[in-house]
């Protein structure tokens, strides 16, 4: 809370009166299971109308009877050729809804009502979220964030369905037990989101 989003300076993300009825908010409802940041999800197909994208993938969701807490900004809800009422009305119906001031970041909302959550909580967004861990002043938690944000960080692959990138249950880290040594890498120096991680594995052993 003090590090990313008050930061020495509320007023650049948002406003008193808005986090206090935000922090309410949140306390009202039950624990989420996914928290999806409405704006950045709703552009990941720029051809496609904002409202649909954002209205296609939590129906998707909606379906596995999931906790859901749509993020968003308050003029998602006017009339607008790449934001229709109707599909924002359908949206509200299949998951709780909060709409912060146009002016304000979404982010930090997020983060907040992720970890109040609890541990099983994940969150969608397209944001490798770099000024947030550059707002924690040491490394250890800078690492533990990271580590977290890969644990938790659900990536959309696929647009027709609406499908999800796995989120392995292991730390993807050089792992050793004293004479065998497991690596993961990328091949070809292929291009990832830093909240991606590695499927491949090497694997060494010491002869003996």
């Amino acid at each position: 809370m003090r590090d990313v989003i008050d930061g020495g300076d509320q007023y650049k993300k948002t406003t008193p009166q808005e986090l206090e009825r935000f922090q309410n908010f949140v306390k009202c409802c039950p624990p989420f299971d996914i928290v999806i940041d409405g704006l950045n999800v709703a552009k990941m197909f720029p051809k496609a109308r904002e409202s649909q994208v954002l209205l296609n993938v939590v129906s998707q969701l909606a379906k596995q009877n999931l906790q859901l807490l749509v993020l968003g900004r308050k003029h998602m809800l006017t009339q607008h050729s790449r934001w229709r009422k109707d599909e924002m009305k359908k949206l509200q119906k299949q998951a709780s809804c909060f709409f912060a001031d146009n002016i304000s970041a979404d982010d930090p909302f997020l983060l907040y009502a992720t970890l109040h959550s609890g541990n099983h909580c994940k969150f969608i967004t397209k944001d490798l979220m770099r000024d947030h861990k550059a707002c924690l002043h040491d490394a250890k938690t800078q690492v533990l964030f990271f580590k977290w944000q890969q644990g938790h960080q659900l990536a959309i692959v696929n647009k027709f369905p609406i499908t999800f990138q796995h989120i392995p249950s292991y730390d993807t880290v050089v792992q050793t037990t004293g004479d065998s040594w497991h690596i993961p890498y990328d091949e070809d120096l292929v291009e990832r989101y830093s909240y991606e991680v590695p499927t491949k594995w090497l694997c060494l052993h010491r002869k003996t």
